[in-house]
């Protein structure tokens, strides 16, 4: 997979793309991280990317010019046969989830938008990107930290980023639940222990007890989610127990 992040301040995200978990998958040519910076396409002598706003009104919005310049310029270096999709990052896009994460580590280039000043051009959103995403409901200052969060999220999940590849299908929010409860040595940690089904050696009991207890722990902090998880008779009736017990 591609990578490019059109930002103006590219400096922000060497450390991200160099270090942890992305840092290994570009070292091995898993994906390729890119930040450009689209000042280098504004077509005015002073690079200038922001102009004050129609109809008047306080803070600069983003010119169309150097960001359409920017993806067209990304997209005919690539000639892909299939489109990358191009992300906005705003506060009024849809909420990123877990499930978008998996639609768009399926992509093969990703565009990343990052905007700063007080809004885009409204003919960037109407024209260019595909996606619109948030990851809250709060404003920051520019879009390069979401696009950060967004990119290690995916990339996590491209074969062979993880050096375990079950560990991102069995995260929270993977499988509809929050994940259930890990523990490593020692067994006892100041009279605190480990549960005992957890070494019995019994896979089938260990797998019925997390999955007991993914539902549990949604139940408790995300009952909204239960909604939206396909559920057995016996687990919806397990879990009509614990909200009674509760």
């Amino acid at each position: 997979m591609r990578i490019d992040v059109l930002t103006l301040f590219p400096e922000m995200f060497d450390g991200v793309f160099g270090a942890s978990i992305l840092g290994k998958a570009r070292d091995k040519g898993i994906v390729e991280l890119n930040a450009v910076n689209f000042r280098d396409y504004a077509n005015n002598k002073h690079n200038t990317v922001d102009d004050y706003p129609y109809g008047g009104g306080g803070g600069m919005v983003l010119k169309p010019e150097p960001l359409f310049a920017a993806v067209e310029d990304l997209v005919s270096r690539q000639r892909e046969e299939a489109a990358p999709r191009v992300v906005l990052m705003c506060p009024q896009g849809e909420p990123f989830t877990q499930r978008k994460a998996e639609q768009l580590a399926g992509e093969k280039h990703l565009i990343f938008v990052c905007g700063h000043y007080e809004g885009y051009d409204e003919r960037i959103r109407e024209h260019l990107v595909t996606d619109e995403i948030s990851i809250g409901d709060y404003v920051l200052t520019g879009g390069e930290l979401p696009a950060m969060v967004i990119i290690d999220s995916v990339a996590r999940l491209i074969p062979g980023v993880l050096g375990n590849e079950t560990s991102a299908v069995t995260d929270s929010f993977s499988t509809g639940l929050i994940e259930h409860p890990h523990y490593t040595r020692p067994a006892v940690f100041r009279g605190w222990e480990v549960p005992e089904v957890l070494m019995s050696g019994h896979h089938a009991k260990v797998e019925q007890w997390r999955r007991q207890q993914s539902l549990l722990r949604t139940l408790k902090r995300r009952p909204e989610l239960l909604e939206r998880v396909e559920l057995t008779d016996k687990e919806r009736l397990w879990l009509e127990q614990q909200r009674t017990e509760k």
